[in-house]
């Protein structure tokens, strides 16, 4: 493929402004600088830099985001800044969205792609994915909110009860809440029906993939086969 397409595939402009990009001698491929828009690469494994920013070339993009409180999951928020000011211009030219949404004020693990399927896959709640939740409330977590969780609230809208699919009291006001469906709200409205309200939420993990411990908030890293592996670890067929 043409360096220019290359650059053009990758986010950063359009094909005129990666064939300017090239002239003015600001990429460089394996540590080589190139100036010929139409040099012929091959793509797999492809490394290159654009003003000394390394990159590799990527046919879809996957990644992760710890994403911190005041962002919203929106390309036109409402009151917050977009949580897409916080990765860099080309995957947001690329059209980078969300998988699933998080509430402007929690926190944690979120992935992003400009994968169609993967994101309807992992957004749709039909594979029953497991979301781990850090979750403050404002009650004592006694045993019976634990117990009336894992029994099952009864939310409006919904015809039948819906119950957490794992449950542990963490401290005297937190608990570890995992769910698999995506229903609007959920955690924040279950935490309501039996009782009591939610005061901090952090998403710890999506199936068997964690938010890892050295990803600061406002972070992101792109998922690898491995992350992809541990993701899908534990969903149910489609």
């Amino acid at each position: 493929m043409h360096l220019e397409r290359i650059l053009q595939s990758q986010g950063f402009g359009t094909r005129k402004s990666c064939r300017a990009l090239i002239r003015a001698g600001r990429v460089t491929v394996a540590g080589t600088p190139v100036d010929d828009p139409f040099a012929d690469l091959p793509t797999a494994g492809l490394a290159f830099a654009v003003d000394g920013e390394p990159w590799l070339f990527r046919e879809k993009v996957y990644l992760m985001l710890h994403k911190p409180s005041g962002y919203e999951c929106s390309q036109a928020p409402q009151f917050h800044r977009p949580v897409y000011a916080l990765l860099p211009e080309p995957l947001v030219r690329r059209g980078v969205q969300s998988v699933g949404r998080l509430d402007q004020d929690t926190t944690g693990l979120l992935l992003l792609s400009d994968d169609g399927q993967f994101i309807h896959t992992w957004s749709s709640g039909r594979k029953r994915i497991p979301k781990i939740y850090e979750v403050g409330v404002r009650h004592p977590a006694d045993q019976a909110l634990v117990a009336t969780l894992l029994a099952g609230v009864q939310l409006h809208d919904e015809p039948a009860p819906v119950r957490a699919a794992a449950c542990i009291a963490t401290g005297e006001r937190s608990l570890r809440l995992t769910i698999t469906e995506g229903k609007y709200h959920q955690v924040k409205r279950m935490v309501a029906a039996a009782g009591n309200r939610v005061e901090t939420l952090h998403r710890r993990a999506v199936g068997g993939l964690e938010l890892p411990a050295d990803l600061p908030e406002g972070g992101w890293r792109w998922l690898e086969a491995g992350d992809l592996a541990r993701l899908a670890a534990f969903a149910e067929p489609a």
